[in-house]
């Protein structure tokens, strides 16, 4: 990754980097990112990341409207993006509600305070958490990666920009064609070895191969690992060898562990990554002074921390011991989210949701309904948490100010939070009903649905946990591994295929990593910016 010269066009002061428009414009596109994230999440089960879209259309608009710099752009895409996945949080736990009980009634006070909760818990952990993800562990975090080098190569031009623009326009063509067109599979799955009970394939997807690339060989191999775990050998063996009853049992079992591997390095990274440095994390709090890092005034942190639990317990009817546990719930998995999205691009929302629900239902009698609330502010808020992480990382490496990219990370969050809910709403109105076998089959709510009746298996739940955070203390990433059992085989060897790409580049011509680099931004790009083109343009032609 090469850092940004001196001699770019930088912002000289920060009210060059957070200015009237970037807001404006930022707003804007909140608006219609929300719109498009909420119902492509419902309709097709996938919520494509928005950062790559966002930076180019910021820059677009903002190079046409003259005298903008890099910062600036940087600020309105992170405006931009935030209420995307405030919407992917809702659309992959609420409608769970709705597939239990079809007459249940939430009323859109509840899910607004669900939504508004859960980002402004999302602001506050992600202001506390950029330094150590950014600058202390310095994981890929690819999108952001993708992002800085999408707004360099605009700013440079030349052979950068031609190589970037040129992949990017190519995979857009590709993607439009296989998911616009349906011309051409989104994935492969070996039939032979399927009737083995061994699932491999690969999923057809320019992005997963430059994710892969961007991460590198050490986090796709163990990615890659978890995969063959649960492929080659939880599942075939295990059925085989009578240990377990069926495939559908076998996938139970390693669902559960992988969550148990993701919580075990959530954990973990508390133990040994937050919790020794909680001094310098959150003295600041405590004392009443500005954090220098975070750009936020930390003594209005507990307060704020005190408003989202009344209004939890107020408005939504948890309780006030189940609000507590969910806003204790957040700073776990924002952290893991963080962790997650770093290392792999991918950010299981749902799952973390899932995680606390759990956890919270175990400790109070909180009913099925509210059950799905907690889930949904534990979702927005890691979900907001690990997508803007991606637009701090381009803040990082385009030396944007953080305070900017987190006012600018608030105001997209709170548009987001009140668009969503509306959205959810009239798309629940319009078809009537929702989950598998319907217009809108929100597949992951699914997955929420059928874990409110508690874990598939618990005791592999436990082990993963143990295992997971053994793991951290040994420097060994678990959350990659965890996510490679959890995940579906073909998303794993894609990925998998782009790190061994970048072994190999290593290996034989290093002096081309980092054209491997904007390559790999290019793919990210063009398959990110088309899918949230044929979302809004389904959700313009939604009959």
């Amino acid at each position: 990754m090469k850092q940004v010269s001196d001699d770019m066009r930088y912002a000289k002061s920060f009210k060059e980097q957070l200015t009237l428009r970037s807001m404006i414009i930022g707003a804007i596109g909140a608006i219609i990112i929300t719109t498009s994230s909420m119902y492509v999440a419902l309709r097709m089960g996938a919520l494509p990341w928005p950062t790559i879209f966002v930076a180019v259309m910021s820059m677009t608009i903002l190079k046409a409207m003259k005298d903008t710099n890099l910062n600036e752009i940087n600020v309105t895409h992170t405006a931009m993006s935030a209420g995307g996945m405030v919407a992917g949080g809702l659309a992959f736990t609420i409608p769970g509600i709705w597939m239990l009980d079809k007459g249940a009634e939430v009323s859109f006070i509840s899910l607004l305070v669900v939504t508004l909760s859960g980002t402004i818990l999302g602001v506050i952990f992600t202001a506390l958490i950029r330094k150590y993800f950014i600058e202390g562990e310095k994981l890929p975090f690819p999108m952001g990666i993708a992002a800085s080098e999408t707004v360099l190569a605009g700013d440079e031009g030349g052979d950068k920009a031609k190589t970037l623009f040129s992949t990017l326009g190519i995979t857009a063509v590709f993607t439009a064609i296989r998911d616009g067109f349906g011309k051409i599979p989104g994935a492969w799955l070996s039939t032979k070895l399927a009737a083995k009970n061994i699932f491999f394939g690969l999923w057809v997807s320019p992005m997963a191969v430059g994710i892969g690339y961007l991460i590198g060989p050490l986090f796709t191999g163990v990615w890659f690992l978890g995969a063959v775990i649960s492929y080659f050998f939880i599942i075939p063996v295990g059925v085989s060898a009578g240990w377990f009853a069926d495939v559908e049992v076998a996938t139970a079992f390693k669902d559960s562990l992988g969550i148990g591997l993701m919580v075990g390095t959530g954990i973990g990274i508390l133990v040994k990554g937050i919790l020794p440095k909680a001094k310098e994390i959150y003295g600041p709090m405590v004392s009443g002074k500005a954090a220098r890092e975070g750009g936020v005034n930390m003594k209005w942190v507990p307060m704020l921390f005190v408003v989202v639990a009344f209004l939890l317990t107020v408005f939504t009817n948890m309780g006030f011991v189940a609000s507590v546990l969910t806003i204790v719930g957040v700073w776990l998995t924002t952290a893991m989210a963080a962790s997650i999205t770093g290392q792999t691009g991918i950010n299981p929302m749902e799952i973390f949701g899932i995680i606390v629900l759990l956890v919270v239902k175990g400790v109070t009698k909180i009913g099925g309904v509210e059950a799905f609330l907690v889930a949904g502010v534990v979702a927005v808020a890691s979900g907001l948490a690990g997508d803007v992480l991606n637009d701090f990382k381009a803040g990082y490496i385009l030396k944007t100010d953080p305070k900017a990219q987190l006012i600018a990370e608030t105001i997209g969050g709170i548009i987001g939070s009140v668009v969503s809910v509306i959205v959810m709403f009239v798309m629940f109105k319009a078809y009537g009903e929702m989950g598998p076998g319907t217009e809108l089959p929100a597949p992951q709510a699914y997955a929420v649905s059928t874990m409110v009746g508690g874990l598939p298996n618990s005791g592999a739940f436990i082990g993963g946990l143990v295992i997971g955070l053994v793991l951290y203390l040994l420097n060994i990433p678990g959350m990659t591994l965890g996510i490679g059992i959890y995940l579906p085989m073909f998303i794993s060897t894609t990925a998998f295929i782009g790190g061994l790409i970048h072994l190999i580049v290593k290996k034989i011509k290093p002096e081309a990593l980092e054209k491997g680099t904007i390559i790999s931004s290019g793919l990210l790009g063009g398959e990110g910016v088309t899918g949230v083109i044929i979302a809004i343009i389904q959700v313009l032609t939604m009959a």
